[in-house]
C-alpha cells in the first residue's frame, strides 16, 4: 500500500486516537501524542501542517508500527481503509 499523500495533521491525530494515543502537548504548531496500551509510554510528535510530507509521515508510521509490533502495511490499512 502507498503512503496517502494528502494526510493533514489533524486527521492523522484522529486517525492515531483511535489506536489509543492522546494528545498529550502542544508546542506551536507541534502536537504530542501519547500510548499507554503497553507496559510503557510511547510518544509520537505530529506537526499541525494543512497536508504532511511524505518522509515525515513515513517516519510517524514506522514508528508507531515498531511500538505496536505490527506490519507498517497492516498499520496503514487500519488507519487509512
Amino acid at each position: 500500500m502507498r503512503i496517502p499523500r494528502d494526510v493533514s495533521g489533524e486527521d492523522l491525530i484522529k486517525r492515531l486516537g483511535e489506536l489509543g494515543y492522546v494528545a498529550t502537548r502542544q508546542s506551536g504548531s507541534h502536537v504530542r501524542l501519547t500510548n499507554h496500551s503497553l507496559d510503557f509510554e510511547h510518544h509520537v510528535t505530529v506537526p499541525l501542517h494543512s497536508a504532511l510530507r511524505v518522509g515525515t509521515l513515513n517516519s510517524i508510521l514506522n514508528d508507531i508500527a515498531t511500538h505496536l509490533a505490527m506490519d507498517k502495511s497492516d498499520l496503514m490499512r487500519t488507519l487509512f481503509e
